[in-house]
């Protein structure tokens, strides 16, 4: 509701500032005071002979009647905010085409106190919903709860015959590859038929796939709901689904039919799918699951993904930004976390094109569902251990969901819940039944941090550290093997803090205290966007305290990308020796919040988001700073030869001294260490810090793997880095195709290091960004003597002036770029 109201300016946006407490809690204001009326005028005929027309919701939060022309539809009060609604309504629609849609939506109940709790008291998860609405650390509350229609209403019309929830699965035996020719694959297909009317009808289900078709004659009972299984599918030379950077992510179209006395369609699903198989392996080694595509292992670099928007202002084109950022930062997997939902199918069609494998929770949080003692929750563990109070209902919206995602070839795997199983009778029926009887292909996680996925030998919860870490500890410290949660800080730059924090609250943190770990004064603002107890701590000082909010917000950037950068590293850095994977806690917000993000609420990146590109990338030369060793990870199938690796240090005059070339390989799926340049560093680093960059090339030259580090004096400073020359970069842009820029950046001979520079893609008028925006890298620098080139993609609105291109860098100063016109 509060989204109406948002969209009418009947309250303030609650993502700005501190609006969000000008905004009546529903707790203090009642139930009734947002339970609401929603209606709907629209056109629609009475059907025609054999027409069938049924209403679909896909999400009501909480419970809810339903009427059509005064007529209600649902003989009892509908619950859940997860249960989707059907409706046959042939017989409900008016004669003349005028008909009324009016749904009398109620809240939750309880809602939950928002008292500063993760997810308040609790109680908001007796309810079979999302629990973070009642405010979490990385949210403040949802004051309405998220109350309304939050997701799709859609009319469908059939004839007889409703052809519904198809079931796909698709079998790849054997160890596969990317390339080359494949060996078949099996494809099973079923659906459910349903006849409402009252007579017996006959017809075929039928299935089209890659030019192939499989049918089978059905006679369906009057007003009866049959499952049919088709015959399987050998489909011939195959063309596989991989995860990202692993290989394609190819897509068929699956056209499956119901024909009424084989002649008629009666209705019709299109299904997207892709052929591919998952398994999961236990490693003895690790001592943590091993994730298997199409018989290669995956390392897992994964995301926890919160939701979109927390007030579920859900978009196609939203989630399609927002899962290719998580692409681009070469990842692999997205986590759904527990505490809000389970996802909506054009999330999950956005994994499926970017590669994306995910695993699915189901609504239970250890915070909320009674793992810890916790002074803030209304009742004791053992009450909320039985949360939600109703069980039937959260496995009827189990039942639904499984079938409404389960054909999209990126989800991988399901988990009952966030750090806590769901209660025992729950567990044994998703564990027992439900998942093996609807889906029988994916790994079921009791919970996101159990034993079955990665073995705790070092006590602790299981998951974390949550917040900024030393470098050395990512490389260092073995954490544990398949690690569902790690993170670290995420404050974006100035551009971005503007957009949420009035003027007058734009004020850096104050540093008090001792320099090797000082306490951070926080503006209110920014303690209520969740910075308080995720800052920088001493991390930022080695660059200079900061002197202005511009300033703290430039050096911040430089921590997020080492902290990011490294945290990758170090995990791959061990892959399969101490890991199979590892999944960051978290990547984005769907509110304005400070708190482990890689790009703000309104998509705009910050430094973190290429720094994990980096360090993710699947072929990547790398630094250990722990034992100063240069080594590589290969995250691809095959064995790469003939690298020429070449480790450079780089003064802050811009002199280069070499510290080894050396032809080099690395096998398929491993890391490997290659020499040590420990002394050679120290005492080029000693006085001012140094530069290091490491490449490797191709026996043609090309760089297939860059990387570029700053590295602090003797006494742990960046001293260097203080009083950098400048270096003004020749910048040129150029409209390549339509949506589609190429930057070029040289840096003159004479020039020092050009050092993490910025390029921002601008209206041409206001100066403002353009988001979303898509960079090939970015906070990058240019050797001397050198130059780079960034590729922005974007889609550009109708007639809006042609953008422009800015450039800020550490020593260089802001300056805007035209965009030359795309050559005829």
């Amino acid at each position: 509701m509060l989204t109406t109201q948002l969209a009418n300016k009947q309250i303030p946006d609650p993502f700005y500032g501190m609006n969000n407490q000008r905004i009546p809690d529903i707790y203090t204001s009642g139930r009734d005071h947002y339970t609401y009326w929603f209606t709907k005028d629209f056109q629609e005929k009475a059907p025609q002979k054999n027409e069938q027309v049924w209403l679909h919701l896909r999400g009501v939060n909480y419970s809810c009647e339903v009427f059509l022309n005064g007529q209600k539809l649902n003989e009892k009060t509908h619950e859940g905010m997860f249960l989707r609604q059907s409706y046959n309504i042939t017989q409900h629609l008016a004669k003349g085409g005028n008909n009324r849609l009016a749904i009398l939506v109620f809240p939750p109940d309880p809602v939950g106190n928002p008292n500063g709790g993760q997810g308040g008291d609790g109680t908001i998860a007796k309810n079979v919903t999302h629990q973070y609405v009642a405010g979490w650390d990385w949210i403040q509350p949802i004051r309405d709860r998220n109350t309304g229609i939050w997701d799709k209403i859609i009319l469908e019309k059939t004839q007889q015959i409703n052809l519904k929830n198809p079931h796909v699965v698709t079998l790849v035996p054997g160890k596969r590859k990317p390339e080359g020719s494949q060996a078949p694959a099996t494809v099973k297909v079923s659906a459910e038929l349903e006849n409402p009317t009252d007579k017996k009808i006959a017809g075929v289900l039928r299935y089209t796939l890659d030019g192939k078709t499989v049918s089978q004659k059905v006679i369906l009972p009057a007003r009866t709901t049959q499952q049919i299984h088709l015959r399987d599918l050998i489909l011939q030379n195959p063309k596989l689904w991989w995860p990202n950077t692993y290989g394609a992510q190819h897509l068929y179209n699956l056209q499956l039919q119901f024909l009424v006395n084989g002649k008629t369609v009666s209705d019709e699903e299109n299904v997207q799918l892709g052929v591919r198989e998952i398994q999961t392996v236990w490693n003895d080694h690790t001592r943590s699951m091993q994730v298997q595509v199409n018989g290669q292992k995956i390392f897992i670099k994964g995301a926890n993904w919160i939701i979109s928007d927390a007030m579920l202002r859900f978009s196609k084109e939203r989630y399609d930004a927002e899962l290719r950022y998580h692409r681009d930062m070469n990842l692999n997997l997205m986590r759904v976390w527990g505490g809000a939902l389970l996802e909506r199918p054009e999330f999950f069609e956005a994994c499926d094109k970017y590669g994306l494998l995910v695993i699915q929770d189901f609504w239970i949080t250890a915070d909320a569902n009674g793992k810890w003692v916790d002074p803030m929750k209304k009742d004791d563990q053992w009450t909320r251990r039985k949360y939600p109070d109703n069980h039937d209902l959260f496995l009827a919206s189990a039942v639904d969901q499984v079938k409404m995602i389960r054909n999209h070839p990126s989800l991988a795997m399901w988990c009952g819940g966030n750090e806590i199983t769901p209660p025992k009778d729950i567990l044994t029926a998703l564990e027992d039944s439900i998942l093996p009887n609807l889906d029988g292909t994916r790994w079921f996680i009791p919970y996101s941090n159990a034993d079955s996925m990665s073995f705790n030998t070092i006590g602790g919860g299981g998951d974390g550290p949550y917040t900024i870490q030393p470098i050395s500890q990512f490389w260092a410290y073995r954490t544990w093997p398949f690690n569902s949660e790690v993170g670290s800080v995420g404050v974006g730059d100035m551009e971005s803090l503007k957009r949420f924090i009035p003027k007058e609250n734009l004020i850096a943190p104050q540093y008090m205290g001792a320099t090797s770990k000082p306490t951070e004064k926080v503006d209110s603002v920014w303690h209520y966007h969740n910075y308080t107890g995720v800052g920088y701590e001493q991390h930022l000082l080695p660059y200079g305290a900061p002197t202005s909010v511009e300033d703290f917000t430039k050096k911040a950037q430089l921590v997020n990308y080492d902290q990011y950068r490294a945290l990758m590293e170090g995990f791959s850095s061990h892959m399969w020796d101490w890991y199979t994977g590892t999944i960051i806690w978290k990547t984005q917000n769907p509110w304005t919040s400070m708190r482990g993000q890689l790009y703000d609420y309104y998509l705009d990146p910050n430094a973190g988001l290429f720094g994990l590109r980096n360090g993710s990338s699947p072929l990547h030369i790398m630094f250990d700073p722990v034992d100063s060793m240069v080594m590589a990870v290969n995250n691809t199938f095959d064995i790469q030869r003939d690298l020429m690796l070449v480790a450079t240090a780089y003064d802050m005059a811009g002199k280069s001294t070499s510290l080894g070339q050396v032809l080099v390989e690395i096998g398929a799926s491993t890391s490997k260490k290659y020499f040590p340049i420990n002394s050679a560093l120290r005492k080029l680093a000693k006085e001012k810090g140094t530069f290091l960059s490491l490449r490797l090339l191709d026996l043609d030259q090309n760089i297939v793997s860059n990387n570029f580090y700053w590295l602090a004096d003797g006494k742990g400073c960046y001293s260097g880095l203080k009083e950098l020359a400048k270096a003004p970069l020749q910048v040129e842009a150029k409209l390549i195709a339509n949506g589609k820029i190429a930057v070029t950046l040289t840096n003159a001979a004479t020039n020092p290091v050009a050092f993490f520079n910025r390029v921002s893609l601008v209206n041409s008028q206001s100066g403002q960004r353009l988001l979303p925006v898509f960079y090939s890298d970015n906070y990058v620098s240019v050797l001397p003597g050198e130059k780079l080139t960034i590729t922005i993609e974007y889609t550009p609105e109708a007639n809006a002036p042609a953008p422009s291109v800015t450039l800020e860098g550490w020593n260089a100063d802001k300056q805007t770029y035209p965009v030359q016109p795309l050559k005829q």
